[in-house]
């Protein structure tokens, strides 16, 4: 699966708006939204959200996880654990992402957000890289990946499939240097 792809996926998550106008439901193949009524909080998926801030119909308020104390936490967390945490939003890094380009004035604390964000994906993908290389240098076949998400894999996939590739391939060469030494 791409990026965009993923993000794509992300873009059906669900966040609250308050609109600046009014309007009855609106009947879409995913589901109805709406009514919408000026400052009424309303819940809707992500990609309408962008395009209703995108035509100044409506403020984000950034989802409940979004917000410096929880992810600073979060962070702790992660930088404690030897094992993956569990994230807030499986697709936490573009929510993040499509809401600091649309809408970060929507956002309190924005640019510290931001960074936190990165700090933990930063944090995770060390971490994966760190259990990567010792599932290499163990021979292993497989790894069990929790609390990971899409686009952590994404990012990762590329890499481990070349390694894991080039490791056979010594293994291979290995074991016919071994039978050849072996007929001498």
């Amino acid at each position: 699966m791409e990026a965009c792809e993923i993000e794509f996926l992300a873009e059906d998550s669900i966040v609250t708006v308050l609109p600046n106008f009014s309007e009855n439901k609106i009947y879409l193949i995913s589901g109805d939204v709406g009514p919408f009524n000026p400052s009424m909080p309303t819940d809707l998926p992500l990609w309408l959200a962008i395009d209703l801030k995108q035509r100044q119909k409506c403020r984000i308020q950034p989802p409940k996880w979004m917000n410096v104390e929880t992810l600073q936490e979060l962070k702790q967390a992660e930088n404690d654990s030897a094992l993956f945490c569990p994230m807030p939003d499986p697709h936490y890094i573009e929510i993040t992402q499509l809401l600091m380009n649309c809408a970060a004035e929507d956002i309190p604390h924005a640019d510290e957000i931001k960074t936190l964000i990165k700090d933990i994906a930063d944090l995770r993908m060390a971490k994966l890289k760190k259990s990567m290389d010792g599932m290499i240098k163990e021979k292993a076949t497989n790894a069990r990946l929790d609390n990971l998400s899409m686009m952590e894999i994404n990012l990762i996939r590329p890499l481990l499939t070349q390694a894991l590739d080039q490791s056979y391939r010594l293994q291979c060469l290995q074991d016919e240097q071994l039978q050849l030494a072996g007929t001498e």
